[in-house]
């Protein structure tokens, strides 16, 4: 089930919608901004999450550098230049490996284009204000696989540590020769990583 995170601009708002959508209980993954919102929804509603993966992702607020970089993002999208926003973007979301790999970038403006502009602002805003999610990792008590790929430039594997520290027994798994983008660079490995974890 692929939860709708497009149609609000606060964290809340997005918790708040895939909540009212999602069955009673569940096992809930999140990449990237999907940390974001997986955060939020341990926050409103834990007892329906019975494990948790975090991948690519930070417990942290937006520092104030990383939030003008957002706001002068969301301008550009605003000016209709979305498609060279995911251009400029694309060497920091992959492993360096990858930087020239033209079917990689294509899939990456692809995925930009179906997000449009609107979401895409609203989206920023919700990262923007999001809180600080570190004071509450020690709540967290469901199961929690944490994946991160080695060379991630936009959350760095020391974030996925910082969160697996502030969790009672989570397993980190981090993926060799990968970055941001674990699930389109590395697809069978993360896959593989997620089904060993949730069957054992």
């Amino acid at each position: 089930m692929v939860a709708e995170h497009t149609r609000d601009d606060t964290m809340s708002g997005i918790a708040s919608r895939i909540l009212r959508n999602a069955p009673p209980q569940f096992i809930l993954v999140g990449l990237s901004m999907g940390g974001y919102i997986a955060f939020e929804i341990m926050r409103e509603a834990p007892e329906r999450v019975i494990k948790l993966i975090l991948m690519d992702t930070s417990a942290r607020s937006d520092t104030s550098e990383q939030s003008e970089r957002r706001s002068t993002l969301i301008s550009r999208a605003q000016n209709g230049q979305l498609e060279q926003i995911a251009d400029q973007l694309f060497p920091v979301l992959v492993h360096p490996l990858r930087k020239n790999d033209p079917k990689l970038k294509n899939l990456v403006r692809l995925m930009a284009a179906e997000v449009g502009p609107n979401a895409f602002v609203r989206q920023q805003n919700a990262i923007i204000s999001r809180p600080d999610s570190r004071s509450g990792l020690g709540a967290i008590k469901c199961p929690t696989l944490i994946v991160v790929g080695d060379h991630d430039e936009l959350t760095p594997p020391e974030l996925s540590e910082e969160i697996a520290d502030g969790l009672s027994g989570a397993h980190l798994i981090k993926i060799p020769e990968c970055g941001h983008l674990s699930t389109l660079e590395k697809p069978d490995k993360v896959s593989q990583a997620i089904v060993n974890w949730i069957q054992s």
